[in-house]
């Protein structure tokens, strides 16, 4: 219910005779000053703890903004046409009023409260007129009616000023967040980061942890909210693939908080590394969402790199591996695709195992017999070597990376 509706053409207030009305806005206006100064006072009493803001005059603020709200609800009252809508207020003084309160790191309460007591306070001084001139009672309910009604409007103000600051806040947070951000995902060739990192981190308030651990993330099909991973977590949801970099990622609670957070996103969070090093796990979650991405690795996840560091090892140095593929695996060229994979899966399982037939058969679910017979080959192809260990060891590198790429069957459990 607004002002204009509570003095309505019908209302008890529009009964009373205008000269009345006229005296007691006359009288009213003159108080004004008076009465500012005793709400003022009487806040500051209350509330010593709000900050008295002085304007280019000199004048406290809240003072001024008082006076003016008295002097807009009389002048409506005492309208002749009870314009709709409430009494208007200069919207800069109380939106300011709710900004400071933002940006303060205070809530409306208090505020709130000082604008009810100023209510209590002038409808006191105005009862007090309005009995000296014979305003009948009907008509002075219903002027304290219109003014808590107009108290909302003050609040409607002080509430935006205040969702205002809370937003140019935030914005600005998220601003030096990026930053910080940024300046932690670069590689460091030279110099010390650390003091220009200290800095950053204190300006959002963001401890410096020891250890961190990067996070790469792949958007859901169906556009989603940034998962809320809690505070500390760093998260930029502006880059096509979202990063976050997770302080002391083991730390008591923090895998089950991010496990919910991040249910329904896919992606990896890298190894945990020194807060200086923060690039370095970022690389390797990269790593591993481009091997998800070629369904090398498990896909609708947020998977841990340092869950699957052989993958990540043997998979992402393509090249490299796969010369040194082509050089260890040069005998099997002749061997035909199917039983040259046979053999190779035989040759895996023995460098796995280091047993004989028995073993490697269990593992491979095959008889005894046919693994000495694919020993032999085995031994007829490489020669002598298969005895050298650096051979078997590269051997066993790039077959066990093809296995991972499906070239080779999965062992027996």
């Amino acid at each position: 219910m607004t002002a204009s509706r509570t003095l309505t053409a019908r209302s008890a207030w529009n009964d009373v005779p205008r000269h009345q009305v006229r005296r007691f806005a006359e009288i009213a206006m003159a108080d004004v000053p008076a009465l500012a100064e005793e709400i003022m006072s009487e806040i500051q009493r209350e509330y010593p703890h709000l900050p008295v803001v002085l304007d280019d005059s000199g004048e406290p603020m809240a003072l001024v903004g008082i006076r003016r709200a008295i002097e807009a609800f009389v002048q409506h009252v005492a309208h002749a046409d009870y314009p709709v809508g409430r009494p208007t207020v200069p919207p800069g003084v109380f939106q300011d009023f709710g900004r400071g309160e933002g940006l303060n790191g205070r809530s409306l309460d208090a505020l709130q409260a000082t604008y009810r007591m100023g209510v209590r306070l002038a409808w006191r001084r105005f009862a007090e007129i309005g009995q000296r001139i014979d305003i009948p009672p009907p008509a002075m309910y219903e002027l304290v009616d219109a003014g808590y009604e107009y108290l909302d409007g003050l609040v409607d103000q002080s509430v935006r000023g205040y969702a205002e600051a809370a937003a140019r806040q935030a914005g600005e947070r998220l601003r030096l967040q990026r930053r910080l951000m940024e300046l932690l995902l670069v590689e460091h060739h030279r110099g010390d980061p650390a003091d220009a990192l200290a800095e950053r981190a204190a300006r959002i308030g963001w401890p410096l942890p020891g250890k961190v651990a990067v996070g790469v993330l792949l958007r859901p099909a169906r556009e989603a909210m940034a998962p809320a991973v809690g505070q500390g977590v760093l998260l930029d949801m502006e880059y096509e693939q979202p990063r976050m970099v997770v302080p002391e990622p083991g730390a008591a609670g923090r895998p089950e908080l991010l496990h919910r957070a991040l249910a329904g996103w896919s992606g990896a969070i890298g190894p945990p590394v020194p807060v200086a090093d923060a690039a370095k796990s970022l690389r390797w979650a990269e790593a591993a969402v481009r091997l998800m991405r070629r369904g090398l690795l498990p896909a609708g996840e947020v998977l841990y790199c340092t869950e699957h560091t052989e993958a990540l090892v043997l998979l992402q140095p393509e090249e490299l591996i796969e010369d040194l593929a082509a050089r260890c695996l040069a005998p099997l060229a002749h061997c035909g695709a199917a039983h040259g994979r046979r053999l190779a899966e035989t040759l895996l399982a023995w460098l796995e195992t280091r047993g004989g037939a028995p073993e490697v058969a269990a593992r491979l679910g095959v008889h005894p017999q046919t693994v000495r017979y694919r020993l032999r080959q085995i031994r007829e192809l490489w020669g002598s070597a298969i005895d050298d260990p650096d051979r078997r060891f590269e051997l066993e590198l790039v077959l066990r990376a093809q296995r991972l790429r499906g070239a080779l069957g999965t062992p027996s459990p």
